[in-house]
C-alpha cells in the first residue's frame, strides 16, 4: 500500500554537500507530513527537519542553517538538501511519512547511509 524510496547518501567530506531523495508511492489516503530522521551508530533515532502539506517546517537544533528540506506534492516527494556538512553528521537518514486516511499512520524507509569523513 505504501513504498518509499531513498536515494541520495554517501560519502562526502566535511564541509560538503548531499542531496536526500524520497519518493513515496501510496495507493490510498493523503500524505500530511514528510520528513527525514537519523540515526547515529550508539544513539537514538533523531528528527532531522519535516514539512507539511502547507510548507511548513521544522528542523532539529544541530541542522538549522544548513539543511533544507523541500517537498513536491505533485510527485510525492520529499528532499533534504544538506550543505557544510559535519562528520557528526554521519548516520542513517531515514524518510517518514504519514497518510491519512480516516485516521493518521506513520511509515518509514528502508534508510540511506550518510558518511562525511576527511
Amino acid at each position: 500500500q505504501v513504498q518509499l524510496v531513498e536515494s541520495g547518501g554517501g560519502l562526502v567530506q566535511p564541509g560538503g554537500s548531499l542531496r536526500l531523495s524520497c519518493v513515496a508511492s501510496v495507493s490510498i489516503g493523503i500524505i500530511t507530513t514528510m520528513g527525514w530522521y537519523r540515526q547515529a551508530p550508539g544513539k537514538q533515532r533523531e528528527l532531522v527537519a519535516h514539512i507539511n502539506r502547507s510548507g511548513n517546517t521544522n528542523y532539529g537544533d544541530s541542522v538549522k542553517g544548513r539543511f533544507t528540506i523541500s517537498r513536491d506534492n505533485a510527485v510525492k516527494t520529499v528532499y533534504l538538501q544538506m550543505n557544510s556538512l559535519k562528520p557528526e553528521d554521519t548516520g542513517v537518514y531515514y524518510c517518514n511519512i504519514w497518510v491519512e486516511n480516516y485516521r493518521q499512520v506513520s511509515y518509514w524507509g528502508q534508510g540511506t547511509q550518510v558518511t562525511v569523513s576527511p
